[in-house]
């Protein structure tokens, strides 16, 4: 009988628990001199991205404390978002140069946001 609702109380566990990934479509804005501009829509399905555009390659989403996206049009820029930013509709996120010496996770290039399309 232990056993049973220990094998009950896990499988609840489980139900219960919410994934912290990115899934949905978003309209992807550049912040651009104070104002939002709207560049393109994009998908996420758990580790993956993609632009609305064909032409765009897919990019691939690193989950951690901080949630990097990858391989974007230009692969010299990675994207970061807080964790805490992926349970809203409205993400923040911050643009940073691999190529900008030392640890380019700490000099952000520019923003934006991530808007969630119903």
């Amino acid at each position: 009988m232990k056993y049973f609702a220990l094998i009950i109380i896990f499988l609840s566990i489980n139900f219960n628990q919410k994934t912290d990934k990115l899934n949905g479509r978003y309209n992807y804005l550049l912040e651009d001199y104070g104002l939002y501009v709207q560049k393109d829509k994009i998908t996420f399905k758990d580790s993956v991205f993609a632009f609305d555009n064909k032409y765009l390659p897919k990019g691939k989403i690193s989950y951690g404390n901080v949630i990097l996206l990858e391989n974007f049009i230009n692969t010299d820029l990675i994207i970061s978002i807080p964790k805490d930013q992926i349970k809203k509709d409205t993400i923040q996120f911050y643009i940073h140069n691999k190529n900008g010496g030392g640890n380019y996770l700490d000099i952000s290039e520019g923003r934006g946001k991530l808007i969630k399309i119903k």
